[in-house]
C-alpha cells in the first residue's frame, strides 16, 4: 500500500468513494501487548470525526480504573467530538478466573446489548474489548457474531480485541492485526505499572 493506495482495485461495481466509505470490521488479536490500546486509539479518531462511540468491555474487571475510559469519557463530555458510552460486562475476568458462570452470563447479556445497538444503529464505532475470549471459551457462537456483523445496517464500524480470535471472525473481518510479543517486562518478573498497563 504505497502512499495509501491499494495494490488491487476489485471489479465490484463500487465507486472509489463507495469502497472507501464501507463500514469495517477490525480484529486485534495475538499474544502481544497493545490490542486494546490500538482499539482505543481508533476510538480517538472516531471521536474526532464526531462519531458516537460504544465501548463494551467483556473481560477486564469492572473494578479496574482504565486510563482510556477516563480519557474517552472526558472527551465525550466536551461536546466537541463524538459521544462516548462505556459498558462493563459484569465483574469481568482479570487473569484469575473466578465465577465463570456469572462471567458467561454477563458476556452473553453484553452481546445481546451489542446486537440491539447494532440493529438500532446506535454508534458509529463499537469497541468490543476482549470479546474474542467469550467466543474462544464457547460462551458466544462465532458464527452468530459473523452473521450479525455481516448483516448490520447503516454505517457502523466494529473493532474486536483479544487473544485467540476465532478463524471464522478472522476470515470475515476487513482488517486483522496480530500483535506478537517479542519482549515484555513481565518476562523479567516486573509487574504491570500505572500509565503503561492501565
Amino acid at each position: 500500500m504505497p502512499k495509501g493506495q491499494p495494490n488491487v482495485v476489485p471489479n465490484d461495481g463500487l465507486t472509489t468513494r463507495q469502497r472507501r466509505n464501507r463500514p469495517l470490521v477490525a480484529v486485534h488479536t495475538g499474544t502481544g501487548k497493545g490490542k486494546s490500546t490500538a482499539a482505543f486509539g481508533l476510538a480517538l479518531r472516531a471521536w474526532n470525526q464526531g462519531w458516537p462511540i460504544g465501548v463494551f468491555q467483556f473481560v477486564k474487571s469492572a473494578k479496574w480504573k482504565v486510563g482510556e475510559e477516563r480519557a474517552l469519557r472526558v472527551l465525550g463530555a466536551t461536546g466537541e467530538g463524538g459521544t462516548v458510552t462505556w459498558n462493563k460486562m459484569g465483574e469481568g475476568w482479570s487473569w484469575v478466573q473466578r465465577d465463570l458462570e456469572s462471567s458467561e452470563e454477563a458476556a452473553k447479556e453484553g452481546w445481546e446489548q451489542v446486537k440491539r445497538d447494532l440493529a438500532a444503529e446506535t454508534y458509529g464505532l463499537y469497541v468490543l474489548d476482549e470479546f474474542n475470549y467469550p467466543m474462544h471459551w464457547g460462551w458466544i457462537d462465532p458464527a452468530e457474531v459473523v452473521e450479525v456483523l455481516r448483516d448490520r445496517p447503516g454505517h457502523q464500524h466494529v473493532v474486536i480485541t483479544g487473544r485467540n480470535a476465532p478463524q471464522e471472525l478472522i476470515d470475515a473481518a476487513d482488517l486483522v492485526t496480530e500483535m506478537g510479543k517479542v519482549k515484555h517486562p513481565m518476562d523479567a518478573g516486573q509487574k504491570g505499572q500505572r500509565g503503561i498497563e492501565w
